[in-house]
């Protein structure tokens, strides 16, 4: 470049030497060329064509302008690398403290020399070129590393997030289950308490009535009696106009347990001891024996939900003797249980299941209602002596059975108990007579 700018430098100051001289002009133009010193000094110079002056001045302005942008465009290239350079440098230096604080973390020495961190240029190009390409290397093997770490995740995300949406789809449908089932047990056990706090408070209520009663008819003197409970009901013959009535009626039940004290020899059948009717069923709970039948029990008879509406009882009372006969029922499954002398003789269920005991009937003793209160068949009258028929609004448990079974201890019922006021008698030749003592009541008493 520096030996073409001497070559024009040196044209223009040919020809500008000969106008001055006042030489004519012969047409020919000469170029003067730099020649190197240690070069051949008669080397032959190679005559340019002959040019015309205002084209050779178009051609040199052209050059000129060309060699111009060259020197540009190299100069910005030169800027460029030198940029590439600086920023290459300060990554290098980067990476390089980087190695250094890992190398101190793990038990580096202080003592050995610094990389240099501040971004110069190595002296020894050699040495820049070698951690150029350590740099690159080093940047290259994290850029695979991410670039398989991301190839991992893609594989894995398009199968595992559709997993986790049904994993967590399922376990939300089990934790809403869990709570619905946990608010309906708790709304359950809250209608639960509500029912056993009403249920407690009318037996509070029962039981202080009938303590009551009791002492009134206590303070009375009990008539004839030496006690209220010590009475029987005497029914001697088999017809439809002798029987005894209870002046109390039944709440709704959901449960309940029978007990009386029973004595009869007639056959074929003892009759109907028990029988209590409401409006629109006479046999809401009957116990009856008739024919050569067992002792059954009804409960909602004939009725037609698909439930069994009668129980055969295992009991035998047809001897002549007192025996002492509970029966215990439940809504819940219409299970059933007997009991003859203290002792279990049978259970059951399915007897009138989820059938709640209606309020408002009317008990009779010794006959079966086909009416609400009437309409007697001698054929299942009673024949033989009743006494302490009491009833409860729940399942007594076997011991308290037991217990009044054996003459140790006597309960009277919390919704009906045996009280000489609470039964009526009907018809010419029933009576209330006074009743032997326990002990004389017994299987094995002489």
């Amino acid at each position: 470049m520096l030996s073409l700018l001497y070559g024009l430098l040196c044209f223009c100051a040919l020809g500008c030497s000969q106008q001055a001289s006042g030489q004519v002009d012969d047409g020919k133009r000469y170029i003067c060329r730099a020649v190197p010193l240690s070069g051949d000094a008669s080397c032959p110079v190679t005559l340019l064509p002959e040019l015309n002056v205002g084209s050779q001045e178009e051609e040199l302005r052209n050059t000129v302008m060309q060699l111009r942008e060259t020197i540009l465009q190299q100069k910005e290239t030169i800027s460029k690398q030198l940029g590439t350079i600086n920023e290459l440098t300060t990554k290098l230096s980067l990476c390089v403290s980087a190695t250094d604080d890992r190398k101190y973390e793990k038990g580096g020495s202080w003592g050995k020399e610094k990389q240099n961190t501040m971004g110069d240029v190595p002296r020894d190009p050699n040495d820049t070129i070698d951690s150029l390409g350590k740099t690159m290397q080093g940047l290259k093997d994290r850029l695979e590393n991410l670039e398989q770490h991301q190839m991992r995740a893609n594989v894995s995300g398009a199968s595992f997030p559709s997993e986790l949406r049904d994993l967590l789809q399922r376990r939300l449908g089990e934790l809403e289950k869990q709570l619905l089932k946990k608010v309906s047990n708790l709304e359950e056990e809250k209608s639960m308490l509500s029912n056993a706090t009403a249920a407690y408070r009318l037996k509070t209520e029962s039981t202080l009535n009938a303590l009551v009663e009791r002492i009134s008819e206590l303070e009375k003197g009990g008539g004839d009696f030496k006690s209220p409970e010590q009475f029987k009901l005497s029914l001697p013959q088999r017809t439809n106009y002798l029987y005894g009535r209870i002046t109390k009626s039944l709440p709704e039940m959901y449960a309940f347990t029978l007990c009386m004290w029973i004595k009869s020899s007639a056959s074929p059948g003892i009759g109907t001891p028990f029988s209590y009717g409401v409006p629109g069923q006479a046999n809401e709970i009957v116990l009856i024996e008739w024919g050569n039948n067992p002792i059954e029990l009804l409960i909602n008879d004939k009725a037609s939900h698909g439930y069994m509406w009668v129980a055969q009882l295992p009991l035998e009372v047809r001897d002549g003797r007192w025996h002492h006969i509970c029966i215990s029922w439940t809504t819940r499954d219409g299970t059933w249980d007997a009991y003859q002398n203290g002792e279990k003789q049978g259970t059951g269920d399915n007897l009138a299941a989820w059938h709640p005991i209606k309020p408002g009937g009317i008990i009779i003793l010794g006959q079966e209602q086909d009416v609400v209160g009437g309409r007697f068949d001698a054929g299942q009258a009673f024949v033989g002596e009743l006494s302490q028929v009491n009833l409860w609004d729940r399942i007594l448990k076997p011991v308290e059975i037991q217990s009044m079974a054996n003459c140790t201890s006597y309960m009277p019922g919390n919704v009906i108990s045996w009280l000489a006021s609470n039964v009526e008698v009907f018809g010419r030749g029933a009576f209330k007579k006074p009743l032997e003592v326990c002990q004389e009541r017994l299987p094995n008493a002489a």
